[in-house]
């Protein structure tokens, strides 16, 4: 029978020992303690070691749990065995065995994985009978065979290597560590079958009965070298999954795990304060309800009266210490049974009276003594020293102080102590009263004093030892009064959420407590009690310290194991009549067990009585686990899986009533057949917890109800903690406690019953001496289970990962729950109770703060969480006109906006009047030739170079000859410029535009990093069809280097010209354009998706581009203006190189790679050359807020002063980083940078910058939306801090010129201002086209030329391919009209599309990087509907499987998306571009072809 009761409160803990000295090993203990029960066992036969496996007979189910029975580990997973339930949960098992699927396992890098090899392997069956078990047993495993639901581990390795259904020849490989084709075979999650009680047909049985397995393609892995990281070229995909990756076939494996059919759909939903839909676990129309009586409260028998009965346990004392002073009290006995010390009767009255003199009067002084009666005072005795805890425990009776019994702290964080300490200072505790020994043993300082513990009140330690006590006068006797309502002890309880609680325990109580156990124990004189629980706490000190003082037991040996015995938790069957010594010839009877329940709160709540009557059989029940989660209560059949079955716990105390109520709600009677939670009404009970009125109105002063409302008693009843029903006969019955309960979908489940199933499972020592921890935890409104359990130290990976797989499909099978997340830690790493437990609330705390560090981890979310938002329906296409009439009458605007009209701005632009570039240059050096127009700075801000109009004119003169002499180009040919940021690029520019050329810039390759810098060099070399390159003779001689030729080929590079060496003439004459629309140059970039796009600008755009810009900046001449950019492609390569030239405005030039050497040199600048408007990009602002952030009164001190600031722009394509730019602001406001001087630009390829801050302006502004409507592509604007807001900040003002307007990217219709779409643009600097070879005609036109389909049909917008929306803010523009804000959201192309709504994926990243300290960066991505998320980890490897069920929790709580898989990965392995924006694409082809060497790999099930 699972002896719930004994799982749960039959009282337990042979003593985990406090001295170091006597530690024994498990191996030892084992030893021992068969030798000591080894006469009671019957012999197992013998199992040959050495016959070969197949010849072995099979053990069927139940020899293999004789096995178990007879493998008595003296460790933690007794106290849940069971053979009914290990035989369920192993047939539970093998259901599964017909049915395999492949799962694919977690991929850890070799670091991680402690054993890996196969050879690390100890088959089940060979293994020798002595290894940590007890010889008691033959074979150490029982050899289970596949029959018993699972399958040893030869036959195993063998079935899955040799493939039973599917060649799987992939190779195994480093990261995954272990042995391939093994790894990802591991027979997991087979689909689980699930009986249920209830009639009606069971949604959830499955009706495949093939095995599906990936088919896997043949060939090994590594016999194609892997393609080179973000080409996703070489990987054909046939139906999605790259042929060569062992990622994405792990990633199709879980993907047809998760075409599983779910558990059943739930209906209804509800609206979580918005039109997002959470599911609500509806009633199932069939589960069952109590349908019995309502129960009546349940008496126990009348406390006899006996007439000599001392008034208080002190007069008994006094009378036994004074009668029989001789008669022993108490023996303490040594692991081999040899008594080590007797206290009689006489010493224990003669030395607590000591002790109750030295307390009230030798701490303090006379007149102020530190203790007076009523006062609480410390005990903290080791486990070994029950007399002196006794002589201490009487010694404050005697002098009326309350004793507060704790364990003793070991360590200064020792799990829980912080709360200990919590309810000593609440008690207001100011002395601790311990043993010589342990006073020796406590942690010391340097000074010899004990520290102050954390959390604790100061406290002074005072032995008790008689040696050290001064002897009280001869005169002085103890006040001896009869018991009253004075609080006589508090003993301390820790709740489920770690919190501890003092329970008052009054003197009445305490006398008639005693009473009631003696009459129900039938305790006599001269008997003796054998006592092995902790004497200091529950009913060890019932039984073993306070029923002595009775006249009904003279002699009470306490047995106290002075060695370690890995916290047995046999929840002990207090033995009586000293059984084991009394009846040791004839072996123990059944009949003298006698189970009891307790609970702090109301003491002892039911005993077994004894009985010499062997013919009556104690009350059992099985009872239905479906029936126990809806709280009721089904008898069942022992064939059936999911039983539990229960034993009575004896009957109600004497003097007595007891209940049940329902456990939450109103204390309302439960019915006969319902669970609920134990009440008890007696005296004999604790009274409240100390201080805390609140709590004990709720728990001690309940009225239980009647249906009709009418309370069934006028005195109060103490709720007890226990779940659990009075059955037939008045017998009590305990399912579970009210700590362990965790509501799952409207189920109650119990922690303890997952334990059993779980250690249930083979192989059985897999979990480290039992070491398990259930626990729940709230995500999205509902409670998830959790298993966190420590592994054996010699587990492999697939060990682990088997277990686990069959761990999940155990539960579900007996209690048809899904498990959300099952955590494996090494042995002995979980937080430890005093008596060596686990601590359960600290495990969970580790667990969310995410310090556990588990070793393997397996989150089954897709299982678990039904209660997801319904996935939105697109609607029925409706015509764009109604729409737009839609959108007039609920007044709604159409969302358009527009810049300046530049036809109207009077202004005295010189420039205008030229349309090309290049003779701007030619005018300005004619009329200024000595103005200066660049300056560019180096690393030591130093002036490394300048250039006034003559002088570039001049050196564009000689590199046009250059071109036309050495290149022999024609007009129109493409040119490369191959440089670092400075003035060579510039000249080289505007050289090109002398000889009729066309310029494109590219970034120079990186000389560290030449592999996979240099071909992208070549690739927008080849693609942009250059006939010639032109650099400086450093980067020539990188480019036709050895390392080059490595990584490209170089002799096909085009003409490479050194323009360091340049002929000294002019040109005949300089090219000019026949039309403005002809090209000037390309500008080439990579876009956040990865894809090489090259655009086309014309010089008509050039000019209308820069005076744009001019007017919106108010650029002249007498500006000058910092740039701290990158200047290849964008507005950034715009400013560095065309709009001084146009505005004729200084502009000084900081390359943003010396800001690695010296991060202040940007800002310095600004301030040295008093600069009014700055720009940069985000990797500079980043590095100047994380490497300035500490220095920022140094700077002060060096006279840098950002007050004449008024525009500082982040050039940028994407959404402004909104947390970013306000830490800048923050952090340089003490340097007088304005706030509102920090915005930001957009650009995109079509428009290279369509928003801009001006200088006059209105400030840019902040709105928070709605994240969730969002999704819905629709606005909706919050107060900031609300639940689910986003703060977005407009992208500056719409420059002079242009044209906004916001379009829905299917129907291309006009949309409202209130909904998401994309941002369409209109202005005179568009690019003109895609530049590709292979001109992509219809993406061209799309891109570049598309009209909307109704409204305006006749103006051509360009597609910037970002969504956004637009404002109407309440500031007013320069012109007095009301400002229009554009909003950008993200790129459309990465925008995800899940469950029917778009996600961006910055905002998911947002949310995972907030998780956890050690996150420093994600990206997310999606591949084949699964969400991916890569986090890059800032801390030691230990720590990357933390982060899988952090990451997953957030994701569900804020996004209600389920993470598919979870890669951890090194610092710096997520691309990022020269714009500082992650390549989430580049990112996705790396993790696809396995070339991320990721940290851990998990894969949610």
């Amino acid at each position: 029978f699972n002896n719930r009761v004994g799982m749960d409160f039959l009282l337990t803990e042979i003593r985990l020992p406090l001295s170091p000295e006597c530690d024994i090993t498990q191996k030892g203990y084992e030893k021992k303690r068969s030798k000591l029960i080894g006469a009671y066992l019957p012999q197992p036969p013998r199992v040959d070691q050495a016959l070969p496996q197949e010849r072995r007979a099979p053990v069927t189910p139940s020899s293999a749990s004789r096995y178990h029975r007879r493998r008595s580990s003296g460790s933690r997973d007794e106290r849940y065995r069971s053979d009914v339930h290990t035989e369920a949960v192993q047939a539970a098992l093998a259901k599964h065995k017909e049915r395999k699927m492949a799962v694919p396992m977690p991929s850890k890098r070799r670091s991680l994985v402690v054993q890996t090899s196969m050879d690390a392997y100890t088959p089940p069956d060979t293994s020798s009978g002595s290894e940590d078990e007890g010889s008691v047993q033959g074979d150490s495993q029982g050899t289970p065979t596949s029959s018993q639901g699972s399958i040893n581990m030869e036959h195993w390795i063998s079935q899955a290597i040799h493939g039973s259904t599917t060649s799987t020849t992939s190779s195994s490989s480093t990261q995954s560590g272990g042995s391939g084709a093994a790894h990802r075979l591991a027979d997991v999650m087979a689909q689980t079958h699930i009986e249920n009680h209830s009639a009606p047909p069971d949604v959830t049985t499955y009706t495949s009965e093939h095995s599906i397995q990936v088919e896997r393609p043949q060939g090994s892995t590594t016999s194609r070298t892997a393609p080179k990281y973000g080409n996703a070229e070489l990987m054909e995909t046939g139906d999605g999954v790259p042929v060569s990756s062992r990622v994405s076939a792990k990633i199709q494996q879980l993907v047809n795990t998760l075409k599983r059919p779910k558990r059943p759909p739930l209906r209804e939903f509800f609206v979580d304060d918005f039109e997002e839909l959470l599911e609500v676990q509806q009633p199932d129309p069939n589960q069952p309800k109590p349908e019995g009586a309502q129960m009546l409260a349940t008496r126990g028998e009348q406390l006899g009266v006996v007439t000599n009965w001392p008034p208080s346990l002190e007069a008994a004392l006094q009378r036994w210490g004074t009668i029989s002073p001789k008669a022993p009290c108490l023996t303490t006995m040594d692991t081999n049974g040899k008594p080590l010390y007797i206290l009689t009767y006489g010493k224990l009255w003669t030395r607590s009276m000591k002790v109750a003199y030295n307390i009230l009067h030798k701490l303090g002084t006379k007149q102020e003594p530190m203790v007076r009666p009523g006062d609480r005072v410390a005990l903290v005795f080791p486990n070994n020293d029950p007399a002196a805890f006794m002589v201490a425990f009487y010694g404050c009776l005697l002098a009326e102080v309350v004793p507060v019994p704790i364990e003793v702290p070991l360590t200064r964080k020792d799990a829980g102590s912080q709360q200990i300490g919590f309810l000593l200072g609440s008690c207001g505790v100011t002395v601790a009263l311990t043993s010589d020994a342990c006073h020796k043993g406590l942690p010391k300082s340097p000074t010899g004093e004990i520290p102050q513990f954390k959390g604790w009140p100061k406290l002074l330690w005072f032995v008790t030892e008689s040696k050290h006590l001064s002897k009280p006068p001869r005169d002085w006797f103890p006040h001896i009064k009869d018991a009253n309502n004075d609080t006589a002890y508090i003993e301390y309880k820790t709740c489920k959420d770690g919190s501890v609680l003092g329970v008052t325990v009054t003197r009445i109580a305490l006398l008639t407590h005693c009473q009631a156990l003696t009459q129900a124990c039938g305790y006599t004189e001269a008997e003796t009690i054998v006592n092995v629980l902790d004497f200091k706490k529950d009913v060890g000190l019932w039984h073993g310290i306070l029923t002595v003082s009775k006249p009904s037991s003279c002699l009470n040996i306490s047995i106290v194991q002075v060695c370690p015995t890995s916290k047995s938790c046999v929840r002990s069957h207090i033995v009586h009549s000293a059984c084991l010594l009394k009846d040791r010839c004839k072996g123990l009877r059944q009949e003298v067990i006698c189970p009891c329940a307790s609970s702090p709160e109301a003491l002892t709540v039911a005993i077994r009585r004894p009985t010499d009557d062997s013919n009556q059989p104690p009350g059992r029940g099985v009872l239905s686990m479906h029936g126990l989660t809806y709280g009721v209560i089904r008898v069942d059949s022992e064939e059936k899986l999911s039983v539990l079955t229960v034993q009575d716990v004896g009957l109600v105390m004497p003097g007595a009533i007891m209940c049940s109520v329902k456990p939450d709600g109103i204390p309302q009677l439960c019915r006969t057949d319902e669970i609920g939670e134990l009440c008890v009404c007696a005296v004999a009970t604790g009274t409240s917890y100390y201080g805390l009125s609140g709590m004990t109105k709720n728990t001690f002063e309940v009225f239980p109800m009647t249906s009709s409302g009418a309370p069934i008693s006028e005195y109060p009843f103490i709720r007890t903690g226990l779940l659990g029903f009075v059955g037939p006969g008045g017998l009590v019955f305990v399912v579970g406690k009210m700590d362990g309960l965790m509501v799952v979908s409207g189920r109650r489940h119990n922690a303890d019953d997952i334990v059993a199933t779980a250690l249930a499972v083979e192989p059985m020592k897999f979990v480290y001496r039992g070491r398990i921890a259930v626990f729940s935890v709230t995500v999205l409104h509902d409670e998830r289970i959790v298993i966190v359990a420590e592994q054996r130290p010699d587990s492999t990976e697939e060990d682990s990962f088997q277990w686990m797989s069959r761990v999940l499909q155990a539960i579900d099978s007996i209690h048809q729950v899904g498990v959300y997340c099952l955590a494996l830690v090494p042995a002995n790493t979980l937080p430890k109770t005093p008596l060596g437990g686990i601590h359960l609330s600290e495990t969970k705390q580790l667990f969310l703060e995410g310090s556990l560090h588990p070793c393997n981890v397996l989150m089954c979310p897709h299982t678990c969480v039904t209660n997801l938002p319904k996935p939105r329906q697109k609607q029925p296409e409706i015509g764009p006109a109604s729409v737009m009439v839609g959108n007039l009458v609920s007044g709604k605007r159409i969302a358009q906006a527009s810049g300046r009209d530049l036809g109207q701005i009077e202004d005295n632009d010189q420039a205008r009047k030229f349309l090309f570039l290049s003779e701007v240059l030619q005018w300005r050096a004619q009329t200024t030739p000595d103005h200066l127009l660049y300056t560019l700075l180096n690393c030591r801000g130093t002036i490394a170079n300048s250039l006034t109009c003559v002088q570039l004119h001049k050196r564009a003169e000689k590199i046009a000859v250059m071109l036309m002499e050495r290149g022999h180009l024609q007009d129109g040919d493409h040119v490369a410029l191959v440089y670092p940021p400075g003035i060579d690029l510039i000249a080289a520019f505007y050289g090109c535009l002398y000889a009729g050329c066309v310029p494109i810039t590219v970034r120079p390759p990186h000389p560290q990093n030449i592999a996979t810098t240099l071909p992208t060099v070549k690739m927008i070399v080849e693609v942009s069809r250059s006939a010639c390159l032109m650099t400086t003779q450093l980067i020539c001689k990188l480019l036709r280097s050895r390392e080059a030729a490595a990584a490209v080929d170089v002799r096909t590079w085009p003409l490479i010209l050194d323009t360091d060496d340049l002929p000294k003439k002019r040109p005949a004459q300089i090219y000019k354009p026949s039309n403005p629309d002809t090209l000037a140059y390309l500008d080439f970039s990579v876009s956040t998706t990865g894809m090489l796009a090259g655009v086309k600008m014309s010089h008509a755009a050039t000019s209308a581009f820069c005076r744009s810009i001019k007017l919106q900046c108010e650029l002249y001449p007498s500006r000058e203006v910092a740039i701290c950019l990158d200047p290849y492609c964008g507005l950034g390569f715009v400013l560095w190189c065309l709009c001084s030239v146009y505005s004729g405005h200084q502009s000084i030039l900081i390359p943003p790679s010396e800001l690695e050497t010296n991060p202040a040199l940007w800002l310095l600048a600004v301030s040295q050359y008093k600069v009014r408007d700055t720009f940069c990009s985000y990797s500079v602002m980043e590095l100047c807020t994380k490497g300035l952030g500490s220095q920022t009164e140094s700077l002060k001190a060096r006279g840098l002063d950002l007050s004449r600031v008024r525009t500082c722009v982040v050039v940028a394509e994407e959404r402004p980083r909104i947390a970013l730019t306000q830490s800048f602001s923050k952090l340089f406001k003490d340097l007088g940078l304005h706030p509102r001087a920090v915005s930001t630009s957009f650009g995109c390829r079509v428009n290279l910058a369509i928003c801009l801050q001006g200088t006059s302006g209105p400030d840019p502004t902040t709105v928070y939306v709605d994240m969730r409507a969002l999704r819905h592509d629709r606005v909706r604007l919050v107060e900031r801090g609300s639940p689910h807001s986003l703060p977005l900040m407009e992208s500056g003002k719409i420059l002079p010129g242009v044209r906004i307007i916001i379009a829905n990217p299917e129907t291309k219709g006009p949309l409202g201002d209130s909904h998401l779409g994309e941002i369409w643009v209109h202005s005179a600097h568009n690019a003109s086209g895609y530049f590709t070879i292979y001109g992509d005609e219809s993406l061209q036109s799309d891109h570049f030329n598309s009209r909307l389909s109704f409204g305006d049909t006749q103006t051509i917008w360009a597609r910037t391919g970002y969504l956004g929306f637009l404002r109407r803010t309440e500031l007013t523009d320069a012109n007095g009209e009301r400002h229009d804000a554009l909003y950008v959201v993200g790129a459309l192309d990465e925008a995800m599309e899940l469950r029917g709504m778009r996600y961006h994926p910055i905002d998911i990243e947002t949310s995972v990087i907030r998780a956890h300290k050690s996150v420093t960066e994600c990206a997310v991505f999606t591949w084949t509907n699964l969400l991916v998320v890569v986090v890059e980890l800032d801390g030691s490897e230990q720590e990357a499987l933390d982060l899988v069920p952090l990451v997953t929790n957030v994701v569900l709580e804020e996004h209600y998306l389920i993470v598919g898989v979870v890669v951890v990965v090194d610092i710096g392995v997520i691309p990022i571009n020269s714009r500082g924006e992650k390549q989430r694409m580049h990112l996705r082809d790396g993790f696809l072809a396995d070339q991320l060497d990721p940290i851990y790999v998990a894969y949610n099930m």
